[in-house]
């Protein structure tokens, strides 16, 4: 005979009288969430300690069986931790596989635990405080790109490459300035979680099921213990919500997709078409059948995570779009989506840290493409309105014409005649020629946030100074 615990009779403990027989298999496997839901533990046992401490200041239990309480869940924590845990699914979640090993460690006290709270704000207090502190890890993650992307727009502020519009040549632009608009985009995703994490500070703890509780419990003790800024001020709100995280699974979307963007830029970037970069061995793989090939996978995987972070934003909003308040058993479906999405998210923001922190640019790559492709039409349209006071429209015209003729003689415009520029407007003169040169062009691009070099490394002093 085993001596293991019967798991169907603590489940029917757990629950009372109420159930006799213990849930077919079936209904344990749809109703069990412990396979994915022990991640928890952490926060759950951190709740727990703050619940039990917050009992004894209010008398609700006496000193000693709170101590009993809050030593032994750091038994069960320093298990869990060790891998010695048995997690059953039999209990269902973390919340009962933690309190019926503590009930085995501590004995009678244990039941006392669960006075004036129910699993409806205790899941709501775990999951918002590992929600908190994922958003802590995505910013700290985003930092260290940021000033990957930082070195590498600082090493290369004046080198010029062509900036693409459809993916045709634009204007030339700056190494330096391109980098920057990236460092730029994940300022923005770090003010996002930042903006998540103040509003989902607030403490659910103490709403129990859904209506409070009548034992006289101090939430503003439990909050602060908890790191919270106040506990939440509906009761029904408190338990039903959960804004915090969709709003980290929507932040991460956006991320996501600012990641697969860079991404693909890097895939294209790294081509043998383009050789605007190399990416280091050990962000690349080759290929089983062709010895030349280097492939940007990890670029590509990157690019592909967008598609599951953003499935997990639509299928939680799509669990919580038709639920009535207050809490319905589908919001069990909220954590899956969420873990895998933060996985992946830090996942994704690692591998290209260490892509941008790797890559190598090459320079004249980029400096031979942005001489390429009539880059400097749209300055030879401005100078013609600055010098020979056209209208732009015309300037436009003017520039259009002379573009067709250097396609039609297979050149640069910088290489066309003064009499070729002549024959089209004859108030032109050789001045034009310093405005065709993609460094001149560059330099002259002084307006807040433009490329010019000058501009790129205020910018770059700035956000050094925003980040340290």
């Amino acid at each position: 005979m085993s001596d293991a615990p019967d798991t169907n009779s603590q489940a029917n403990t757990m629950w009372g009288g109420r159930f006799a027989a213990g849930p077919d298999a079936i209904m344990e496997a749809i109703n069990a969430s412990i396979g994915y839901d022990q991640r928890l533990a952490p926060q759950d046992i951190e709740g727990s300690r703050a619940h039990a401490a917050m009992l004894a200041r209010q008398g609700i239990l006496t000193d000693k069986d709170a101590e009993v309480i809050r030593e032994g869940l750091l038994t069960v924590l320093s298990e869990i931790e060790a891998g010695s845990f048995n997690f059953s699914t039999a209990l269902e979640d973390i919340h009962m596989n933690v309190e019926a090993r503590l009930k085995e460690i501590v004995g009678e006290p244990a039941g006392r635990l669960h006075t004036a709270r129910s699993r409806n704000d205790q899941v709501a207090t775990d999951f918002r405080l590992w929600v908190r502190d994922q958003c802590d890890a995505v910013m700290e993650g985003l930092l260290a790109l940021q000033n990957a992307l930082l070195d590498q727009a600082e090493a290369g502020a004046d080198w010029v490459m062509p900036g693409f519009t459809h993916l045709q040549t634009a204007q030339p632009v700056t190494w330096g300035h391109h980098m920057m608009a990236y460092v730029e985009m994940f300022g923005r995703d770090r003010s996002r979680f930042a903006g998540a994490r103040a509003r989902m500070n607030e403490s659910p703890l103490g709403a129990a099921a859904l209506a409070g509780t009548s034992f006289p419990i101090d939430r503003e003790a439990t909050a602060a213990a908890l790191g919270f800024d106040r506990p939440m001020a509906n009761s029904l709100d408190a338990v039903s919500d959960r804004d915090f995280a969709l709003e980290f699974l929507s932040s991460a979307t956006i991320c996501a997709m600012h990641l697969s963007r860079m991404a693909e830029e890097l895939v294209i970037w790294s081509s043998a078409q383009f050789r605007f970069v190399s990416l280091s061995d050990r962000f690349s793989t080759g290929s089983s059948i062709m010895p030349q090939k280097k492939n940007p996978d990890a670029a590509e995987l990157i690019r592909a995570k967008i598609g599951r972070i953003l499935g997990a934003n639509v299928a939680l909003l799509t669990v919580m779009k038709g639920l009535p308040l207050a809490y319905s058993k589908d919001m069990q479906e909220d954590k899956e989506q969420v873990f895998d999405a933060a996985d992946n998210l830090m996942l994704a923001l690692a591998a290209m840290t260490g892509m941008v922190g790797d890559m190598t640019a090459n320079r004249e790559s980029l400096e031979a493409a942005a001489s390429s492709g009539f880059s400097t039409a749209t300055d030879l349209a401005d100078w013609l309105v600055r010098e020979l006071n056209m209208p732009f429209r015309d300037a436009h015209h003017v520039t259009g014409t002379l573009v067709g003729m250097a396609e039609a003689k297979q050149c640069d415009l910088p290489d066309l005649s003064l009499e070729d520029m002549q024959s089209v407007h004859a108030e032109i003169t050789d001045a034009v020629y310093g405005v065709l040169g993609v460094h001149n062009s560059v330099a002259s691009r002084t307006s807040y946030g433009g490329t010019a070099p000058v501009q790129v490394l205020a910018q770059i002093e700035r956000w050094r100074e925003q980040l340290s």
